[in-house]
C-alpha cells in the first residue's frame, strides 16, 4: 500500500582513511518511508502542469514524502537552518499600539551538538536523494557550526563534489572588545556529481587609481567611482542585511535579503527550474523564484514561517498548494525536535465575520476584531480543501475594513473566511448565513 512503502538509500562505501564525525548512537541512514501529506489550501492555478507547493511540517517528513515525485529532481537546494546558537528567535508583532515579540522558531538542543548533529545529517541525506544530479546544494550556516557540517557534507556529498564556500559579509551586529566583529555567514556548495549547472556571475573590478587602462581587446567601464572591467564574481559577498525600514522585510527572525538568493538562484538555476528550501522562514526563496521564472517547494514546521510564506506570496499573485503537517515520529533521525508553538492564538477571538449587501451584484466582508489579523481570505471549500479566491492584507499596519464580492461566487459553494493572527495561528469561519 502507498502509505507503507518504503525507499531504500544506495549504501556509502567506507574510505580508508576518511576522517568522519562520530557520535555515541550513529547509525548508518539505509531507509526511510513514505508518509502521505494532505492538501489543506489553494491559491492560483496550475500552469503547464505544475504548481508551486508549501509544506507545514517536519523537513524530515515532509522530504520523506517527497521522494515518491521528487526523486531526484530539485535543481537546487537552498537551506538557512538554525545555527547551535542555543538561542530561541522571535518576530516583532504590531498588535493595537503595542510591539510583541513571538516566538519564530527555537535554536535550543536537548543534547546538544549531537541531536543537532543528528538532525542536520538525516536531513543532508534526504536532501542529496531529491537533489538532481546536476544539481547544487547550498547549506546556509555561521562560525557556530559550519566546521562540523563541513565534515558532514564531505561524507554524504563527498569531498571531490565540493564546489565553494562562499563568504557573505555584511555592516549589521557582530561587535565586541574582546574579539573582532564577527560580520559574516558561510554557505557552503557541494554538487552531487562533477556535471552540475553553474552560470557564472559578474562583478565589478576597479582599476587602479580607477583610471583606464587601454589594453587592447579589454572593455571598460566607468561609473561614478571609476574605471572598471567584468570579472567573474568571486567567494566573497558584501551584501547588505534587510535593513529595518526596507519593503522587504517581513518582521520575521534572521530574514535573509533577497539579493543573495538572487546570486545564488541565478548562478545555480535556469529558468523554470525547481528550487527546495527546507528552512524556508519568511520565505525568501519563494520570492525570488517567482521573480525570477523559477518553480519552489517549501517546507517549515513554524506555523509563523508557513503563514508568512503564504502571506508574502499571495501578494506576488503566485499559484501554489498548501499541505498540512504530517504525523510526529522519529524513525529516521532518532531526534524529535517541534518548534514550540506561540502561546497567543489572537485568531481565537474573532468569532464572527459580517455579511452585508453591498449593492445587487455583491456582498460586503468584514471579519471583526481587525486589529488582530496578520491577513484573510475569502475562498470556498471542495473535497476539504481551502481554495482562494481574494486575500486582503495590512497596510500601514491596518487591515482593510471589508473585501465587496460578487453574488455569484456564492452560487452552490461552500464559502468559507480563513482568518490569520499576527501569530501565525489560522481558522476558517463558514459563511452559512449567506443565501443567494
Amino acid at each position: 500500500m502507498e502509505d507503507r512503502m518504503t525507499f531504500e538509500f544506495t549504501e556509502r562505501p567506507t574510505i580508508k582513511g576518511f576522517p568522519e564525525l562520530r557520535w555515541t548512537g550513529k547509525r548508518p541512514y539505509r531507509s526511510t518511508q513514505y508518509f502521505p501529506a494532505q492538501l489543506r489550501e489553494r491559491y492560483g492555478e496550475e500552469k503547464d502542469g505544475w504548481i508551486n507547493k508549501i509544506f507545514w511540517g517536519d523537513n524530515l517528513q515532509v522530504m520523506s514524502h517527497m521522494l515518491k515525485e521528487f526523486r531526484g529532481k530539485i535543481d537546487l537546494i537552498y537551506i538557512d537552518p538554525p545555527f547551535f546558537t542555543k538561542a530561541n528567535y522571535h518576530a516583532v508583532v504590531n498588535v493595537g499600539d503595542e510591539n510583541i515579540k513571538c516566538l519564530a522558531y527555537g535554536d535550543k538542543w536537548k543534547n546538544g551538538k549531537k541531536d543537532y548533529l543528528v538532525k542536520i545529517a538525516a536531513g543532508l541525506l534526504l536532501m542529496k536523494e531529491i537533489l538532481a544530479e546536476d544539481g547544487l546544494i547550498w547549506i546556509h550556516l555561521d562560525w557556530h557550526i559550519v566546521h562540523y557540517v563541513k565534515i558532514l557534507m564531505d561524507e554524504i556529498f563527498g569531498e571531490n563534489n565540493f564546489v565553494n564556500e562562499i563568504i557573505w559579509t555584511y555592516k549589521s551586529g557582530g561587535s565586541s572588545r574582546r574579539r573582532f566583529s564577527r560580520k559574516h555567514d558561510n554557505l557552503l556548495v557541494y554538487s552531487k556529481s562533477s556535471k552540475y549547472k553553474f552560470n557564472p556571475l559578474k562583478e565589478k573590478s576597479y582599476n587602479r587609481q580607477f583610471k583606464p587602462y587601454k589594453f587592447k581587446g579589454i572593455e571598460e567601464f566607468e561609473d561614478e567611482i571609476g574605471w572598471y572591467t567584468l570579472v567573474n564574481m568571486k567567494d566573497v559577498w558584501n551584501i547588505d542585511m534587510v535593513g529595518r525600514t526596507s519593503r522587504e522585510r517581513t518582521g520575521y527572525a534572521t530574514q535573509k535579503p533577497e539579493a543573495l538568493l538572487e546570486r545564488i538562484i541565478s548562478a545555480s538555476t535556469s529558468e523554470g527550474d525547481l528550487c527546495g528550501d527546507f528552512f524556508s522562514g519568511s520565505g525568501t526563496l519563494a520570492a525570488v523564484c517567482e521573480n525570477l521564472g523559477r518553480k519552489f517547494i517549501l517546507c517549515d514546521e513554524s506555523k509563523l514561517a508557513v503563514e508568512s510564506c503564504i502571506e508574502r506570496m499571495a501578494k506576488k499573485d503566485a499559484s501554489f498548494q498548501v499541505f498540512n503537517e504530517l504525523e510526529l515520529r522519529d524513525n529516521i533521525s532518532g531526534v524529535k525536535d517541534v518548534a514550540p508553538k506561540s502561546e497567543i492564538e489572537l485568531c481565537e477571538n474573532i468569532k464572527q465575520v459580517e455579511v452585508c449587501i453591498h449593492d445587487l451584484t455583491s456582498y460586503s466582508i468584514c471579519p471583526l476584531n481587525r486589529n488582530e489579523i496578520k491577513y484573510w481570505s475569502v475562498g470556498f471549500i471542495c473535497n476539504g480543501v481551502f481554495n482562494e479566491y481574494q486575500t486582503i492584507f495590512k497596510e500601514k499596519n491596518k487591515v482593510k475594513e471589508h473585501c465587496i464580492i460578487e453574488k455569484d461566487f456564492f452560487n452552490n459553494r461552500k464559502t468559507a473566511v480563513k482568518i490569520v493572527d499576527l501569530f501565525g495561528n489560522s481558522k476558517y469561519i463558514e459563511l452559512n448565513q449567506v443565501t443567494v
